[in-house]
């Protein structure tokens, strides 16, 4: 199966959109390569970047926190190789991690997988 990267796609947003449609939170933040889609990583409790790839197709993903640039490929199970994604790269510096802020439970470490 050939992997699809496009380079060109913005990211969905600044947080995982699936999360905010339902009032959750998350640890870290993944982008699909793909399409851009923004999700929680499997850490996150709700874990849409992994949900994302199984609805979608679309395997490789790409850290969207801020310093990382390591892409990762759900179906191979291995870091990979990428390309520079379209801007922005990660998350808002001034978005905490967990996030986002007011959201995160005081016990967020016994939510974690």
């Amino acid at each position: 199966m050939m992997t699809v990267i496009d380079p060109t796609v913005p990211p969905s947003g600044a947080g995982c959109g699936d999360c905010d449609a339902v009032g959750g939170w998350w640890v870290h933040l993944r982008r699909c390569a793909a399409c851009g889609h923004v999700g929680c990583c499997d850490s996150s409790p709700a874990q849409h970047a992994t949900a994302h790839w199984r609805e979608s197709g679309h395997p490789v993903i790409q850290s969207f926190e801020p310093g990382e640039d390591w892409f990762w490929d759900y179906a191979a199970g291995e870091l990979v190789d990428g390309p520079a994604l379209a801007p922005p790269t990660s998350r808002p510096a001034g978005q905490p991690s967990p996030g986002p802020r007011g959201r995160v439970p005081l016990d967020w470490r016994a939510h974690i997988h």
